[in-house]
């Protein structure tokens, strides 16, 4: 089954996801940050060039650097799955981003393998690893 688990935990997961989203729309860097674990992992196999950064300071630093190239981002984040066991989820979301960049705008769609912990009752990314499944470019 797609959903398991207490559904107070799949709720806040799923604001988590939501948080995520509003903070990427707004480049808020201190709100993006917020939804990571200390000890978070962030895989980006598709881009060989950025690969795995470890960290949760290391993956604030990169992605503030990174967003430089997306103006005017929109970044819709969609649930496909959470299954939570205990204090620990496993959740799988697609996304579509659309953006300018040198004149055109492009549109990317991808999609989330995650691992969430909550810790201090709250829920936090401990792992994300990012594929594209189309990029228009």
């Amino acid at each position: 089954m797609a959903f398991e688990g207490p559904i107070e935990d799949r709720l806040a997961i799923r604001e988590l996801l939501d948080s995520y989203a509003d903070a990427v729309c707004r480049v808020d860097a201190e709100d993006w940050g917020a939804t990571w674990a200390e000890d978070a992992v962030w895989a980006l196999p598709d881009y060989p060039e950025l690969g795995e950064i470890r960290g949760k300071a290391a993956i604030v630093e990169m992605w503030k650097g990174a967003m430089t190239q997306y103006p005017g981002i929109v970044f819709v984040a969609t649930v496909g799955a959470i299954e939570v066991r205990g204090d620990t989820a496993t959740v799988r979301s697609y996304t579509s981003e659309v953006y300018d960049q040198a004149g055109a705008t492009k549109r990317d769609r991808g999609r989330y393998e995650d691992v969430c912990v909550k810790q201090d009752g709250q829920w936090l990314f401990k792992s994300r690893t990012f594929r594209n499944t189309h990029r228009q470019l």
